[in-house]
């Protein structure tokens, strides 16, 4: 079956507002890409946080419609269900569904972070380096969990529990990962040694991609709403979502974190970092950021 592709460009901000017009006409999809894609190899994933909109700044939105759709009558609708919307920059193109969908699986290549961590399509074989057998796989579909291009919020969070494995603090301890999304940061824990994690996440649909993403490799992880996650420290604690959510959350996440227990925050923008590291110095020592390009992870211990 053929269709009517459009595609825009849009800002984080305008992109819930030209989401909702797409819909309003009935678009059969909307997908958001990275504007600023990367080509390289080691990419980081999309995890939204916590009932989060993607955190790229500039997007590639593209909607597709049955093939017959007339694009002018379709422009025009656009533009009466939000006249404050900008149009002028979609371009339309015939696609076939099949050269569409081999396109979208083809983007998705496996990645490696840190000394032995790799997600890995399952559409796609395991690469040799990720056949060594102390190497920690997590098999993912390309959906809600990739993006097309990088972005250093989830890969630093990634390499974080890959250096946590090499330092043996992670081996036979229970991880949360609060915001979870599509569980990868659980099942990365849990493929490098972890003896249990929990995720939480205020979106079902996230629990649900949670739960079926630890099923298909093999672990399990017990996914919560936030009203309903057992109240409890853990040693572990690893939290990929917005600045003002880390700031608001500040104290909840502090107390799930048991005493000389590790925290990492991600999705952090850089020069953000300053008031979070000052928030968190209330409960955490050995605070520290790292930065990846425009985004910075801050990690510490908890102490008594």
């Amino acid at each position: 079956m053929p269709f009517l592709e459009l595609t825009l460009r849009c800002t984080e901000t305008t992109q819930p507002r030209y989401e909702n017009a797409l819909d309003d006409v009935g678009a059969l999809a909307v997908t958001m890409l990275d504007a600023d894609a990367d080509t390289s190899n080691e990419r980081a994933i999309l995890e939204p946080g916590v009932g989060e909109t993607p955190l790229w700044n500039d997007l590639v939105l593209t909607a597709l419609f049955p093939a017959d759709t007339n694009g002018l009558a379709l422009l025009a609708a656009l533009e009466a269900f939000d006249p404050g919307l900008d149009w002028s920059s979609a371009s339309f193109r015939a696609v076939e569904d099949e050269d569409w969908e081999r396109a979208w699986l083809d983007q998705f290549q496996p990645m490696s972070f840190g000394q032995r961590t790799w997600i890995v399509p399952w559409n796609h074989d395991l690469p040799e380096a990720a056949q060594a057998a102390d190497a920690a796989v997590v098999r993912l579909d390309p959906g809600l969990a990739f993006g097309s291009g990088t972005h250093p919020t989830t890969a630093l969070c990634l390499r974080w529990l890959d250096q946590l494995s090499a330092e043996g603090e992670l081996e036979g301890r229970t991880v949360l990962d609060f915001g979870c999304g599509s569980g990868i940061l659980a099942l990365a824990a849990l493929k490098l040694g972890a003896g249990a994690a929990v995720g939480v996440d205020n979106d079902p649909q996230a629990l649900i991609a949670t739960a079926d993403n630890g099923e298909r490799n093999g672990v399990h992880i017990a996914a919560y709403l936030p009203e309903d996650e057992p109240v409890a420290t853990y040693p572990v604690v690893v939290a990929n979502i917005l600045a003002s959510a880390l700031d608001a959350l500040a104290e909840l996440l502090a107390t799930r974190v048991a005493t000389g227990g590790r925290i990492a925050l991600s999705g952090i923008l850089h020069g953000q970092e300053g008031e979070l590291l000052e928030r968190y110095a209330a409960w955490f020592d050995q605070l520290e950021a790292v930065q990846d390009g425009d985004w910075m992870r801050i990690t510490g211990v908890r102490r008594a």
